[in-house]
Order: structure tokens, then sequence, then C-alpha cells
């Protein structure tokens, strides 16, 4: 057996994925929604960006969906966010300080427009410029040769939150006035289920985004860019796990630009996830999170 680096899942080795992780910033404007492929993320970062509203880092490795997008700019926070991860991140440009800032990294830069524009078509569904979508399996392809993603959380069979927290119906996080979100245990499912601004979330297939886990980090933001913010994830802050129909408060700590997101609870324990995707939030601590009973 061997276990899927971004989820936990253990399969037969032969079944394992192999080959680099894509991760794509991804367009949460109202007019990008529904987004394409964004069930079917490992992993997905939510951040503030310019007016209130949010964008996503979608990172896909053990599932690559035919399509993905609408992809848009990068922002000053995404190579803290991307570089643990190696492999390749897809985006449609930005101001050159900030592209500057994501092709330093050691990550593989496919910019809508550059030597990558190939693997990227303006779908005639949408407005531009919420229209760009990415041919996601043919760009992996095209970079076998680097290495698949190291793990960037702990899981377990009986994770840390339904045996140490408590439990919950879900969580609200605010990211701002414009940017509500809900998770909420489905039982059924064994799974959050998302809404945004109090409506159901789903994404162009028609499947209501769900997460396994939902991590919510409280971050500081740095307005030194003027009217872009950049979440700080190197650091450290208040986190709260959400598991299995349980929420447990935790710490969170970056160390370094090519360092993982650690969670560590009350006893300086790393926390462990349920083998499954993760939805990571990582809202201002000028917003609100509340667990919902």
């Amino acid at each position: 057996m061997a276990m899927v680096p971004l989820t936990g899942a253990e399969v037969p080795a032969a079944e394992a994925p192999t080959g680099p992780s894509l991760a794509a910033k991804i367009d949460n404007h109202p007019a990008a929604r529904p987004q394409v492929g964004l069930s079917q993320a490992d992993l997905v970062y939510e951040e503030l960006v310019e007016g209130g509203l949010t964008r996503y880092v979608a990172v896909w490795h053990s599932a690559v969906p035919a399509e993905v997008g609408p992809i848009r700019s990068i922002r000053p926070m995404d190579p803290e966010i991307v570089a643990p991860l190696g492999g390749i991140i897809a985006y449609s440009g930005g101001r050159p300080p900030f592209v500057a800032m994501m092709q330093a990294t050691e990550v593989h830069n496919a910019i809508h427009g550059g030597a990558d524009d190939r693997f990227m078509f303006r779908t005639r569904d949408r407005r531009a410029p919420h229209n760009v979508l990415l041919r996601a399996p043919e760009i992996v392809a095209e970079y076998t040769e680097l290495a698949p993603p190291a793990p960037q959380f702990t899981y377990a069979a009986q994770p840390t939150a339904p045996a140490a927290g408590v439990s919950a119906a879900g969580i609200d996080a605010d990211f701002s006035r414009e940017s509500t979100r809900q998770w909420r245990w489905d039982a059924a499912s064994g799974t959050y289920l998302r809404s945004q601004r109090g409506a159901a979330d789903a994404d162009a297939s028609g499947a209501r985004i769900a997460a396994t886990n939902v991590v919510t980090l409280h971050v500081q933001i740095d307005w030194s860019y003027g009217d872009v913010p950049r979440t700080v994830v190197v650091g450290s802050g208040e986190a709260w796990v959400s598991t299995g129909g349980s929420v447990v408060t935790a710490t969170w700590q970056k160390d370094a630009q090519a360092s993982r997101i650690v969670l560590l609870d009350g006893a300086g324990q790393e926390v462990a996830l349920a083998p499954g995707n993760t939805w990571i939030e990582l809202v201002p601590t000028s917003g609100a999170v509340r667990i919902v009973e």
C-alpha cells in the first residue's frame, strides 16, 4: 500500500498518483462561478484579495480533471502557499513584482501568454477576464519529470478532532462583509458542505463543494502593497480543525517559504486530519471565525 500525499488515502502501490501536483490560481468573483474542476481538488487555499473578495489556490494530484479554472493572476502570498508543494503553478500573470516572487521559487510557472500558453484557452461560455481555462492533464503530462509533492498535513485513521475536540455542526468564516463562508457537517456524506454568503456552493459539474477536513487559520494581513492585501502565512496563529463533525482548537505555524503549515494541539502534538480532501481558509484577524454548535 502507498499513501496519497495530499489526501492521506491508502491505495495499492500500483494506483498511487505519480508526477507533479498542479496548483492553479482560481477566480472566485461572482462572474467566475461556478468554477471548473474545483470539487476534485485535493487541497484548496482561500485567501483575501482586493475589494473584500477572495481567490483560491487549488491543488490537484490524486485526480486531475480535464479542465480547471477560471485561471486568474498571482498575488504576493502565493509563493509561500505553493513553494512547499513544488510541481506546477498555473496563473494568468500579475503585477511584475508578484510574478517575480513566484518565479523565484522552485515551482514551474505556467503563465497565460507565456511558454505554456498552449495549455490554456478562453472559453466562449464566459466573459473575460473570467474565462481562461487550463487543460490540466496535458500540462501535467508535459512535466512528468517534476517530483511528486510531499504531504502537507498529517493524516490518521483516528483523526484528532473527533478524539480530542468538541462536537460542532460546522464553522463560519468571514473574510470581509462581502465574503462570508459557511461549512456544515453532513453525516450522510461524511463531509462538510460549503456555502458562500448563505447560498450552496457548487462547481460547473453541479457537484456541491465538500471537504473531509476544513482547516481555518487566523492570519495577519500585510498592506504594504497598497490596495493588494498580502496574507501573512510565514509565522503562527490560532487555528480550528474541523473533521468528522467535531472541531479542535489548535495553533498553526510555518517557519519559512518552503516549509509546510504545521498544526499543533494544546500539548504541542501535531493535529491529524482524516484521509480525504482539505480546504484551508486563511481568514484575516480583522474577520471572524465562529464555531456553530
